[in-house]
């Protein structure tokens, strides 16, 4: 029994594995483009995006993966994610990756704000181009400002995916479950639990170095 155990929460493990690596690849670019639409010069624009922003930052996960993969095909009669597996999977993706688009989106836009403005104006001067002043003096430093709150946000999305279970996703957290539910066994879902400390806990060392990589930035 207890090689069962491992075996499928192992294979429910490498799904987290994969919604969590899917959402950082979207999110992370997605949130860029995002907080550029909440700090545009045109008012429909920044006033639009602030307002989605503001809806997917105080509705609940859970609720949005609700939305998300039953609308389309209760309320639209267009399931458009497909069926199985694989329909509940590429439905957690979508929604996970614009979750955090948004609160990635004000990690940026606060990081981008915080470079000073003096820095900017000094780079007109030189005649460097507005990409030129993004590229090589705005984005550098907002990187170093925004590890800290997107490592947090980073580690939250590793006990995130658990809320995939909500739809059936076959999660990790969903196959501890199973065997409370068919075989009344408790002790898989501890064993969930190291799956994750493990996790974050990598996660936590990696971060934390490339924190320290960017100290150079410190004046």
């Amino acid at each position: 029994m207890f090689q069962t155990v491992v075996q499928a929460l192992s294979l429910g493990f490498l799904k987290t594995l994969e919604l969590f690596a899917l959402t950082l690849i979207g999110a992370i670019p997605l949130g860029l483009v995002i907080s550029f639409g909440s700090m545009s010069r045109v008012g429909p624009l920044r006033y639009f995006t602030k307002a989605v922003i503001w809806v997917v930052r105080g509705t609940p996960l859970m609720l949005q993966l609700l939305i998300i993969y039953y609308f389309p095909g209760l309320g639209l009669k267009n399931n458009i994610w497909g069926s199985g597996e694989s329909g509940r999977f590429v439905a957690s993706v979508a929604a996970f990756i614009f979750n955090y688009a948004c609160y990635f989106s004000e990690i940026y836009r606060s990081g981008i704000e915080g470079v000073p403005v003096g820095q900017r104006e000094a780079g007109e001067v030189l005649g460097m181009t507005k990409s030129q002043i993004f590229f090589k003096i705005t984005l550098l430093q907002m990187v170093k400002r925004i590890v800290p709150p997107m490592s947090n946000e980073i580690i939250t999305l590793v006990k995130d995916t658990s809320l995939s279970r909500i739809i059936a996703l076959q999660e990790i957290i969903w196959a501890g479950q199973a065997f409370a539910k068919t075989n009344g066994l408790v002790w898989p879902l501890f064993f969930t639990g190291i799956y994750y400390l493990i996790f974050s806990g990598v996660l936590t060392l990696l971060l934390g170095k490339l924190e320290k990589s960017l100290a150079y930035f410190r004046a």
